[in-house]
């Protein structure tokens, strides 16, 4: 909860006003200082989606995501034609060729030790990060939870995860597109986005995807506040009043999820006083959160017979020692590979405190046989392609791929074939043998 309210819902609320405010020019549309045009677009968002949130419920957040991220995608693919296009002078031929040959180095995903994400932090801190987001985080599994079925879970997760591979397309692709654009002509690395947005998009697409990130605002800041009413509803206040009704738990529900809103529009305008901008502030804070979470819950799923204190000693370790290390010490030493030495050191701590003083009843999990838990049975065919999308993506974008200094060659196309061929052909061997054994 103090991650929703400190860290994600505030962020969404920030740079959905950030966003807005400068396509729509609020500044000087209403001759007021850029400052006031946020705190203006962080009210007005948040009181939107704080009322859609609080009163509509999960399945109204889940009917809005769903519209909104159709949107989305959509003008989100359209922002780099258009980039194109106006980086060729009108031609698209023109643009996309000043796109792969000017700077190279630009489509290198694969970052050096000098650059903002070394690339040796997808196998520390990284991907630590990423488990716990799309394996824990509340908000995220809600919506898994939410499935009608396992089948349909399964399927939802992985068109997701599709979907996920396309940000390189949306976001970063937009991003190199406006250096070649404005260079370093804007002061906020965080507006240059937007600025892209409304210079490159015809009026009506402008409009459509105003629209599509105004919905994804929303439903961003109000999954963030359906997410932790009902972690403070259901494993805050709950266990304290056993006793309580449903339609009591409901209004207790509401009301932590409107002083939430509050806080978080308090909150969200001071985001642009952070150091090194909005991305900067969102990880510093978030490895408060996001490592020792995951620590927990991993060691919870391998070890049934570690006990509670386990939990809160690791927690309070991580917590403690990384604050140190950020603020007080500040190591020579990136921040992920930090939180990747304590995810190491807390997991044994955890380990040794369950081998002397273990659970005296190892926990087991109940089984609920409220929906079917028959799993997809082309579930690790897909799983095994969206895999292969990552892995391609990676190689396209790196010096065996784009950024190489001859260009693209046909051994970069004949590597792409085979990553291809062999996860898709992995995961369609465990459908086969998963679905002969029955399971």
């Amino acid at each position: 909860m103090l991650c929703y309210i400190l860290n994600l819902a505030p962020t969404a609320l920030y740079t959905g006003a950030l966003a807005l405010s400068t396509i729509f020019d609020i500044p000087g549309t209403f001759h007021i200082s850029a400052t006031a045009g946020i705190w203006i677009m962080v009210w007005l968002i948040g009181i939107i989606g704080a009322i859609y949130a609080i009163f509509g419920g999960l399945k109204a957040v889940a009917l809005s995501d769903t519209l909104n991220g159709i949107l989305l995608v959509i003008a989100g693919i359209l922002i780099p034609v258009f980039a194109i296009v106006a980086l060729g002078g009108g031609n698209f031929g023109e643009g996309f060729h000043t796109f792969l040959t000017a700077r190279p180095e630009k489509l290198n995903s694969i970052g050096s030790s000098s650059d903002p994400l070394p690339f040796s932090a997808v196998f520390s801190g990284l991907l630590l990060v990423n488990m716990y987001y799309w394996g824990t985080n509340q908000s995220i599994i809600q919506r898994g939870f939410g499935a009608k079925s396992l089948k349909e879970g399964q399927k939802g997760f992985i068109l997701a995860a599709a979907l996920k591979i396309l940000t390189p397309i949306i976001i970063i692709i937009p991003g190199i597109l406006a250096f070649f654009l404005y260079g370093n002509e804007v002061e906020m690395a965080d507006m240059i986005y937007p600025l892209l947005v409304r210079e490159v998009l015809p009026k009506p697409l402008l409009g459509l995807l105003a629209a599509a990130m105004f919905g994804a605002i929303l439903s961003t800041f109000n999954s963030l506040l359906n997410s932790s009413s009902t972690l403070f509803a259901l494993d805050v206040y709950k266990p304290m009043h056993p006793d309580i009704e449903e339609k009591d738990l409901i209004r207790v529900s509401k009301i932590f999820g409107s002083i939430v809103a509050v806080l978080c529009m308090f909150i969200a305008p001071w985001i642009m006083n952070a150091s090194g901008g909005v991305f900067a502030y969102f990880q510093t804070i978030n490895g408060f959160f996001n490592v020792p979470i995951f620590t927990i819950v991993l060691i919870g799923f391998i070890k049934k017979d570690v006990p509670a204190i386990a939990a809160k000693i690791g927690l309070a370790f991580f917590v403690i020692v990384y604050g140190v290390l950020q603020f007080v010490i500040k190591p020579d030493l990136f921040y992920l590979h930090q939180s990747g030495i304590l995810f190491v050191i807390t997991c044994i701590i955890m380990l040794v405190i369950g081998k002397i003083a273990p659970q005296k009843t190892p926990f087991a999990m109940e089984k609920v046989e409220d929906v079917d838990v028959t799993p997809w049975k082309y579930r690790f065919t897909a799983s095994g392609a969206v895999i292969a999308l990552m892995i391609d993506t990676y190689v396209i974008f790196s010096p065996l791929g784009l950024a190489q200094a001859g260009g693209w060659t046909a051994g970069s196309t004949a590597l792409i074939a085979v990553i291809a061929g062999i996860c898709t052909a992995a995961g369609f061997a465990l459908d086969k043998r998963y679905s002969q054994e029955g399971v």
